[in-house]
């Protein structure tokens, strides 16, 4: 195991009916991530002082209910270390919040979705030609089952950032920005029953839009592909000479 911990980063927390009875956003992120890695969980909403980068093995991010389009000072001071991690080639992972917000935090657009829908369920993810080659989607198969539940999305990636997967209701699934920084939108984190009780949960105005609760429900299963990607990062994590040796595009940020 390395010694510098990864961060886990936690911009938001579940449901309290959902934590009680599944635990929360870090603990199943810690567990996605395994045992080849140490890992520390703070909280962004009220961390007083971000750590030096290089101190640091990786940072992972989690979803959270806010909403990037805020911008509290919270999520801008987030996003403002965000830059300095990337900078120092620390790997970072941003889930749905976190992906939205390491977009942000480039120069790139987090908007409403169209229609201001949710997606939600399990869909499917689809890859792209560059995520062929990409240090962490690589060996993935070309398309895969995962979780989603989000309002908002990134409508317009930043400048040099890599764009990796999309599904047929979302754009931007999965992209690089740098060397070793990647955002998706999906929940790898996320097991069935967490997705069944966040269906079970959605907000009145997700109901309103006329969401078949029981056909949502049925439509869950298992997305062991999407859950790898938190393996395959602190594989990314424990030997970072993986990063030295791939020609990647995409590292002018």
């Amino acid at each position: 195991m390395i010694s510098r911990p990864v961060l886990i980063v936690a911009t938001g927390s579940t449901f309290p009916q959902i934590a009680e009875s599944q635990g929360d956003f870090g603990e199943w992120i810690s567990k996605g991530l395994g045992e080849s890695v140490s890992h520390r969980l703070v909280d962004a909403q009220t961390l007083d002082e971000w750590p030096d980068p290089s101190g640091l093995a990786g940072v992972v991010l989690s979803g959270s209910h806010s909403m990037v389009s805020d911008r509290e000072p919270w999520s801008e001071r987030l996003a403002h270390w965000l830059t300095t991690c990337v900078a120092a080639d620390v790997p970072v992972l941003g889930i749905c919040y976190g992906h939205q917000l390491l977009a942000h935090a480039f120069g790139g657009v987090v908007s409403d979705r169209a229609n201001h829908e949710f997606e939600i369920g399990t869909h499917t993810i689809s890859l792209n030609a560059d995520a062929v080659s990409d240090p962490l989607f690589k060996g993935m198969p070309p398309r895969f089952g995962a979780q989603l539940i989000h309002r908002q999305s990134v409508s317009r990636l930043p400048a040099g950032a890599v764009l990796l997967a999309d599904s047929d209701a979302e754009a931007c699934q999965a992209f690089r920005v740098g060397r070793a920084a990647w955002g998706v939108q999906f929940h790898p984190e996320f097991s069935m029953d967490a997705m069944r009780a966040y269906i079970g949960e959605m907000p009145v105005e997700a109901r309103d839009e006329g969401y078949d609760e029981d056909a949502l429900s049925a439509g869950v299963r298992e997305t062991p592909d999407a859950a790898s990607l938190l393996r395959r990062f602190a594989a990314i994590v424990s030997d970072q000479r993986d990063l030295a040796q791939e020609g990647v595009a995409g590292e002018t940020v």
